[in-house]
């Protein structure tokens, strides 16, 4: 009867290095030990009757077997990995990969760094944990939001070549993004920020810098309300469902 082993709270860390990573997760059987104690921290319970009791199988690869209705779980059940052929260290490594990549990594640079056999499986292991890297609790954005748009090339077999491409979307692909914007601020924030601006040369004045030193929840361009005093147009004006269709004049906090 195997009962698995519970990690202890340095084991449970996740890795800070690769070689950390390497480490860690070096072997299948590493791989599943890991996935036993998040699945059951206190050990086994079988989903089907409750009973604590179960063999680990020899014919199945990490399958656990109830002492009590005979029900068998793999360790994997359930998740991205279930029933899939590949080895557990590749979808660990997928993982870590995908997870530590600043700019995000693309189904061609897995393929290179796993030294995967086909493309397919590379994009397969990319589609399905992205997917599984989504909150299932996330709601909509509110209250002040940025949005910004950008264009991709991107041309199918099908798609003409235009040259010069000038502001055609043919070959290119439309990609927009927003992030709800959350801030702090003082009252000695944007009052005197808004009246020396305004009493200027009369352009637009950006008060970004200002919502960076006083920003709480984001590390993007947080306060960037933009000051209107005459004429011009900002790079971007942020919006929300209760503002204003216009941008108003700020002079006070």
């Amino acid at each position: 009867m195997d009962g698995g082993k519970a990690m202890s709270g340095s084991e449970r860390r996740f890795p800070k290095s690769l070689i950390e990573f390497q480490g860690r997760f070096a072997s299948e059987s590493e791989c599943a030990e890991y996935l036993f104690e998040r699945r059951w921290p206190h050990g086994f319970v079988c989903p089907g009757c409750g009973d604590g009791r179960a063999w680990l199988l020899k014919t199945k690869a990490f399958t656990y077997e109830c002492a009590g209705c005979g029900r068998q779980t793999s360790v994997t059940a359930g998740t991205i990995m279930h029933a899939s052929k590949l080895p557990l260290t590749t979808w660990f490594w997928a993982a870590f990969l995908m997870a530590t990549h600043s700019n995000g990594i693309s189904a061609l640079q897995l393929q290179s760094q796993l030294g995967l056999g086909s493309y397919r499986t590379a994009w397969m292991l990319c589609a399905k944990l992205r997917r599984a890297m989504v909150d299932p609790e996330r709601e909509p954005l509110s209250g002040v939001v940025e949005a910004d748009e950008t264009i991709i090339p991107f041309r199918t077999k099908n798609d003409p070549i235009v040259v010069p491409a000038g502001r055609s979307r043919v070959g290119k692909m439309l990609v927009a993004g927003a992030v709800e914007v959350r801030w702090r601020r003082t009252s000695s924030c944007l009052g005197p920020i808004a009246c020396s601006q305004t009493s200027s040369a009369g352009v637009w004045a950006s008060t970004t810098d200002c919502g960076r030193r006083t920003s709480s929840t984001t590390s993007t361009s947080s306060c960037s309300a933009s000051i209107a005093a005459g004429r011009g147009m900002p790079r971007s004006i942020p919006f929300s469902a209760s503002a204003p269709a216009r941008p108003q004049l700020l002079t006070t906090c």
